[in-house]
């Protein structure tokens, strides 16, 4: 699948921290409330205003919209403002769990997750471009990295979908979350990497907290599949 999937580590105490106290700010008129939190955690003013710019979006969300396609998704941007995330092109636990309907024993619902209730609706799962996926608890981090480790079929079941290298990233993504204490949420498109020229590449957060490997292994194959299809062309000719 054609997705640019990244996985973000944050707790449930940080969602609160980062985004849903925030959102209050702004729908208070208290925007330069959030400055002076994004100046006290060491955010650079362009990103500082990125973030300020994603909160006003929050705010102005309707309680019909899925909350996969408005808070979820912002909450993953806005912990890329904060700490590292991670790259992998069209691997994710929702692709997963839809072919492994038991693996959703590692995920937690967002009505048990966020710090007070939302009107809106949830899949609790990736369904399109620009949304989040699952979330999985700090307790659940921990235990699918145990799995991961100890089961070979757990090994197996999630190496077939993240191939090529990338079950390397999907790990790096669960230790550091695991190592943390925190959970580990998914998303689309919050980062967009140009393979063909990676100084093109975009991120709706800060793009430079993405960690490489899963880029470079995006790279890889891109290369590698136009070199095929060069070789192709000149065999034809």
């Amino acid at each position: 699948m054609g997705y640019d999937v990244s996985f973000h580590p944050i707790s449930p105490e940080e969602m609160r921290e980062w985004y849903f106290t925030p959102l209050t700010w702004i729908q208070q008129g208290q925007e330069k409330k959030v400055l002076i939190f994004a100046t006290q955690h060491g955010m650079e003013d362009f990103y500082a205003k990125k973030y300020l710019d994603t909160l006003r979006v929050g705010a102005g969300t309707e309680s019909s919209e899925l909350f996969d396609k408005s808070h979820g998704f912002y909450l993953a941007v806005i912990q890329g403002f904060f700490r590292d995330y991670y790259y992998t092109r069209g691997s994710s636990f929702s692709f997963l769990v839809e072919e492994k309907p038991e693996y959703a024993q590692y995920f937690t619902p967002w009505e048990q997750v966020v710090p007070i209730a939302f009107p809106n609706p949830a899949e609790n799962r990736i369904i399109e471009n620009y949304c989040s996926g699952v979330y999985l608890s700090p307790e659940q981090v921990a235990r699918l990295l145990r799995n991961l480790e100890q089961e070979p079929k757990v090994q197996e079941d999630l190496e077939r979908l993240w191939s090529g290298g990338q079950l390397a990233v999907l790990k790096k993504a669960l230790t550091a979350a695991a190592e943390l204490g925190v959970g580990l949420l998914e998303a689309t498109e919050v980062v967009e990497p140009n393979p063909i020229h990676p100084n093109e590449s975009t991120s709706y957060s800060n793009l430079y907290h993405c960690d490489r490997d899963g880029v470079y292994l995006y790279m890889d194959t891109v290369s590698r599949q136009l070199e095929d299809a060069l070789r192709g062309r000149e065999g034809q000719a």
